[in-house]
């Protein structure tokens, strides 16, 4: 029988890429893990990695003990499951991750929630985009992720990971000087009318950016991007003093009345998709259910749309 620690070993190196990689996660020295992946060779009888310039990359066989071993983790991820759900009370800890605006709006109003009635659960949260919060997920550094999706950017979906919906958030464009819009035309054309203003934007390489970029560039312009943060309460402050135009989330003003002049977006561009995600077998942990519970009173109580 092939050892499980051994096993999972060769699974992190599978997501995370690198022996050191690994190591740091675990807090094991690489020679250890080296060792650790050697003996499990060993063991199988076949190699399980071959050398790819400084690194390395796993061998077919490995690639099929890691599909066996996720099999197992599921399995053992649902056993943990039903032994809480048999206990009268939670605790231990719930790890999530939260992208920016969920963490102001929800996540509080969910803690409060948690806290009056399961006091021996402790919560564990840390702000961390999807972008690297969905991989982390995937090697168990979470327990639960809040993620967002936005039109026309689906994201991808590992067989590994189960989804469930929290609510829509509308997105709205954010002018930073109303009165020099056009008062007919509609969405498109308020949007094209700040194609020579300063625009401030989530950095290259996310959802966000990508989807910003697209609608603008329908709407027949290049945006003039001067400002790049995944903070959104700096965007809105950037819109207020009147220094870029923005695309804001309903979510950010946490229901209280916004402070700029908000216009609709075109049709099939007004909404992102706000979600959470667990690992393949989790999702029946009492723990992940009392969260979720809590985070859908979060909306009702911020007047989401669920």
């Amino acid at each position: 029988m092939f050892d499980l620690h051994r096993l999972r070993l060769l699974r992190e190196l599978k997501h995370r890429g690198t022996l050191a990689a690994v190591a740091a996660a675990l807090s094991y020295a690489p020679s250890s893990v080296s060792q650790q992946l050697s003996q499990l060779e060993a063991e199988v009888g076949v190699p399980l990695l071959e050398p790819v310039g400084r690194r390395v990359r796993l061998t077919e066989q490995a690639e099929i003990l890691v599909a066996h071993t996720e099999a197992v983790l599921e399995r053992l991820e649902r056993a943990e499951a039903d032994i809480a759900a048999s206990l009268s009370d939670l605790n231990g800890t719930l790890r999530i991750a939260s992208f920016q605006t969920a963490a102001l709006a929800l996540v509080p109003t969910a803690l409060g929630l948690l806290r009056d009635q399961h006091p021996h659960l402790r919560v564990h949260v840390t702000h961390m985009e999807p972008e690297k919060s969905l991989p982390a997920l995937q090697v168990r550094d979470f327990d639960l992720v809040l993620a967002e999706e936005y039109p026309g950017n689906p994201n991808p979906r590992p067989a590994d990971l189960e989804q469930e919906d929290l609510l829509d958030d509308p997105l709205r464009l954010a002018l930073p000087e109303p009165a020099k819009t056009p008062a007919t035309g509609g969405p498109t054309a308020v949007l094209r009318s700040l194609s020579g203003h300063p625009w401030v934007m989530e950095p290259d390489g996310t959802a966000a950016r990508h989807w910003a970029m697209t609608l603008c560039r329908d709407a027949g312009f290049e945006p003039d991007v001067r400002f790049e943060t995944t903070d959104l309460l700096l965007h809105q402050r950037l819109v207020e003093q009147k220094l870029a135009a923005a695309f804001l989330p309903d979510l950010v003003w946490s229901g209280l009345p916004p402070t700029v002049d908000l216009r609709q977006l075109p049709r099939g561009r007004r909404t992102r998709r706000i979600f959470t995600v667990v690992r393949r077998g989790r999702g029946w942990h009492p723990a992940v259910l009392a969260c979720r519970d809590a985070l859908r009173h979060a909306v009702t109580v911020h007047g989401g749309q669920a």
